[in-house]
């Protein structure tokens, strides 16, 4: 049984080492990808109110939308396209201060600024991305990375 999250005061890192302890805690003993995928987004967006909070699904050539948090959001993304397929094709977090700087930005919505993505890499294999949007430019830095790649781990630990 889920418990409620204590939202975290402090910094930006002190908030995310809570959280991870607590995202640790929700997906112990739960195996199915799609409901923690959509308890990581439902997490980050209540501790961060980031704009847009999801996953992207590898399905052949394509990301297809998982679970998010957030507006309507596109529904497929081609391998290497917008800022998900070049992180998918890069098999690397990609950090974007403005999106509107990023060549072949996919704007799903214009009131995104600032993006991150974190490949979710299951024995070398890009098997989904997480995708947090901002409505703020430069939203996102090194301590975003760290931890997010480290709460992606956690996904593939539980059996992502």
């Amino acid at each position: 049984m889920a418990e409620d999250l204590i939202i975290a005061t402090g910094t930006k890192e002190e908030q995310y080492q809570l959280l991870v302890k607590q995202i640790a805690a929700l997906l112990q003993g739960e195996t199915d990808s799609v409901a923690n995928m959509a308890n990581v987004a439902a997490a980050l967006k209540e501790q961060f109110d980031f704009w847009w909070v999801g996953f992207y699904i590898v399905k052949g050539d394509q990301l297809v939308l998982g679970p998010f948090q957030g507006p309507v959001a596109c529904t497929r993304i081609g391998y290497g396209k917008g800022v998900c397929g070049a992180s998918w094709q890069r098999m690397e977090t990609v950090i974007v201060p403005d999106v509107e700087q990023f060549p072949g930005h996919i704007a799903c919505s214009s009131l995104s600024k600032s993006e991150i993505v974190v490949p979710v890499l299951c024995q070398g294999v890009c098997t989904a991305v997480l995708d947090v949007d901002s409505e703020k430019l430069n939203s996102f830095d090194e301590v975003d990375k760290q931890y997010l790649e480290e709460i992606v781990q956690l996904l593939v630990v539980s059996g992502q």
